[in-house]
């Protein structure tokens, strides 16, 4: 009896891989595609080995599962290991990016470079401080210009538009997201040019294209947050006598700015990275410039494009510097959207009492 009791498969894990086979079947593939990559694409090489490795893995996963679980467990695992190469796969690309910033960034991430212009300096030192000035103050001034126009119209869309001019602004929008950058920056050159006169690039230039291009973003974010607010929400406002337009101030608005204030992150994520529009609004410059009214602006994207494309004798202290101002960057949108989680929490309606 004791010897029956002891050999009985148990009820719950019978018919199943036991733990850890998926990892221990992952290790042999691999180890089985770097051996199929040495054999074949001499010498050893990372990238095709872990694909020989996925690809073997796949059937011989599928072949262990459907011998012992079955056809549906099979087919179900294979859709779990597809799903996660997918994923994997993509973060791939975000990995390498952080990684090759931070490896080739790091060496001028100093006090002197955001303490510093590039006026008066050739090879080594100087800094960014006249481009991160300039980005703030591009993408701050283009922000107070786009936020209000996409708000409202995006209001307008939603609450008051109806028939041939609410369609035609939506497809206006819709025509605007796809508007490349370079076409942005064109026309706020070409609109300074017929306001100031001929040659006219400064901070405020560089606004006017990143506000082009934020305000697609800023209208669709909000219109879709304002849609999905509940209906009996302005019903019962309507019911207590309050006017739509107070309606939509007081009870639409404040249950939709979460979603609102991150649509708007976004879209300032999207911005602070443009250099194509700020090459030819917003110029070139060494030197620290506070003015969006005279003179151009130097900003991250653009200092990093020139530097890498226009270095001087020594190249390593140029890349350097492009590195670390990419680095910025991206510190930079990480932060706006830390902040706009951060005002999205504080702001969203709160559920219970």
């Amino acid at each position: 009896m004791t010897t029956l009791a002891t050999t009985r498969p148990n009820p719950l894990t019978a018919g199943q891989l036991p733990r850890g086979a998926v990892w221990v079947t992952l290790a042999g593939c691999l180890i089985v595609g770097g051996v199929l990559d040495t054999l074949l694409l001499a010498p050893f090489n990372l990238g095709p080995s872990l694909f020989f490795g996925a690809v073997l893995f796949l059937p011989v996963m599928y072949g262990l599962s459907r011998a012992v679980e079955g056809r549906r467990t099979a087919a179900d695992r294979t859709a779990t290991h597809l799903i996660a190469g997918a994923f994997v796969v993509t973060l791939l690309p975000l990995a390498s990016l952080v990684w090759e910033t931070l490896s080739n960034g790091i060496a001028r991430f100093d006090a002197q470079f955001f303490t510093w212009s590039m006026r008066n300096v050739i090879g080594d030192g100087g800094g960014a401080l006249h481009a991160i000035y300039g980005t703030l103050i591009v993408t701050g001034i283009a922000s107070i210009i786009a936020v209000p126009i996409g708000l409202m119209c995006a209001i307008y869309l939603v609450e008051y538009g109806r028939g041939a001019l609410s369609r035609s602004i939506t497809f206006f929008v819709d025509v605007m997201t796809g508007i490349p950058s370079i076409v942005a920056g064109l026309f706020a050159y070409a609109l300074m040019t017929m306001l100031l006169g001929p040659g006219t690039i400064n901070g405020l230039s560089g606004a006017l294209a990143l506000s082009v291009l934020m305000i697609p973003i800023v209208v669709r974010s909000t219109e879709e947050l304002l849609r999905v607010v509940p209906n009996e929400l302005r019903e019962a406002s309507y019911a207590l006598g309050v006017p739509k337009w107070r309606t939509i101030v007081a009870v639409v608005l404040p249950t939709a700015l979460s979603g609102i204030v991150s649509g708007v992150i976004l879209a300032v994520a999207r911005i602070i990275g443009e250099t194509a529009p700020l090459m030819i609004a917003a110029g070139f410059t060494n030197s620290i410039n506070t003015d969006p009214l005279h003179n151009p602006m130097m900003t991250l994207p653009v200092f990093v494009y020139d530097q890498y494309a226009h270095p001087g004798v020594e190249r390593e202290f140029y890349n350097e510097r492009a590195w670390t101002g990419a680095l910025t960057l991206i510190l930079l949108v990480m932060a706006l959207n830390l902040i706009g989680r951060v005002i999205a929490k504080r702001f969203a309606p709160k559920s219970g009492r």
